[in-house]
């Protein structure tokens, strides 16, 4: 784990699962250039309005699984997986979405088939998220946020035609990492549309870390909050209060399971998993509740 550069930094929280997810979509696609555009072939309205939706519970038990399916352990109501995977029979499942940037092994698709839609530097480069050699999207203009949302979309659509009840939405800070070429309000404007077409496909929407945006939460539209660490960082307050308490929260060490577990155990939905997020009977497989 990277230090923080500050209370909301990338570093600290998308370093587990979102390795553990770019593992699973490797073993599951082969590699996920050639299906980085896919899903269903056009945009479908649904019709479900927000207030439809089925929203997470609220102190349920929950199991952080997007390094790889298994059979959720008993007492578990609440699973969240890739979106490459099945959802969880018998449970609440939530999907998860890197929809701010383009996973590392994508870049040449995107480079490809959507130039435009890539953030660029003073050189014409993509401009990347080092830490994952991942490029960023670029939300600056009403444009290529629509655009993107088509994109994005049909892969929010694929989660609710496989039986997901709700979407978390990844690398929603990625501004802090486009050299001050894009702000909040690029991220507010492409969240919304997200989180449109999510409640159009019958799921809630989930806010995934960036506890510096929840004071935006209306304006995004996120129905819940999925964190890392909160415990960890003491964000938790943030959250539970923006969200009503419907936050699922994930812990990676002892110090901030017990700091979560003593805080906020009684109220938010916590687990402790591993680095890695391994599937259950893998070496190194981490799993408690409060």
């Amino acid at each position: 784990m990277h230090a923080p550069a500050s209370p909301a930094s990338h570093e600290r929280r998308s370093v587990p699962a979102r390795a553990a997810a770019l593992a699973l979509a490797a073993v599951l696609l082969g590699g996920c250039a050639a299906g980085e555009d896919s899903g269903d072939a056009g945009e479908r309205d649904r019709g479900k309005a927000a207030g439809e939706v089925r929203l997470p519970p609220v102190h349920a038990g929950f199991d952080y699984q997007i390094g790889g399916p298994y059979s959720p352990p008993e007492g578990v109501r609440v699973v969240s997986r890739d979106r490459k995977a099945e959802p969880a029979a018998g449970h609440y499942s939530v999907c998860y979405v890197n929809a701010f940037q383009a996973q590392p092994n994508a870049l040449e698709w995107w480079d490809e088939h959507h130039p435009r839609l890539l953030l660029r530097d003073d050189e014409g480069e993509p401009v990347m998220d080092t830490d994952w050699d991942e490029a960023i999207f670029d939300t600056s203009s009403a444009g290529s946020r629509a655009e993107l949302a088509r994109i994005v979309g049909r892969w929010i659509d694929g989660c609710a035609d496989k039986g997901y009840q709700a979407v978390e939405l990844d690398n929603l800070d990625s501004y802090e990492r486009s050299d001050d070429r894009l702000d909040h309000a690029d991220n507010v404007a492409f969240a919304k549309l997200l989180t449109r077409r999510a409640h159009d496909s019958g799921m809630a929407a989930g806010q995934k870390n960036a506890a510096d945006m929840v004071g935006r939460r209306k304006a995004m539209g996120f129905d819940f909050a999925v964190t890392e660490q909160c415990g960890q960082y003491k964000e938790c307050e943030q959250y539970a209060k923006a969200y009503d308490d419907r936050v699922l929260d994930v812990e990676y060490d002892a110090k901030g399971m017990a700091n979560a577990c003593r805080t906020w155990g009684d109220r938010l939905s916590v687990v402790r998993r591993d680095l890695d997020v391994k599937p259950r009977g893998e070496k190194g497989y981490v799993f408690a509740h409060c």
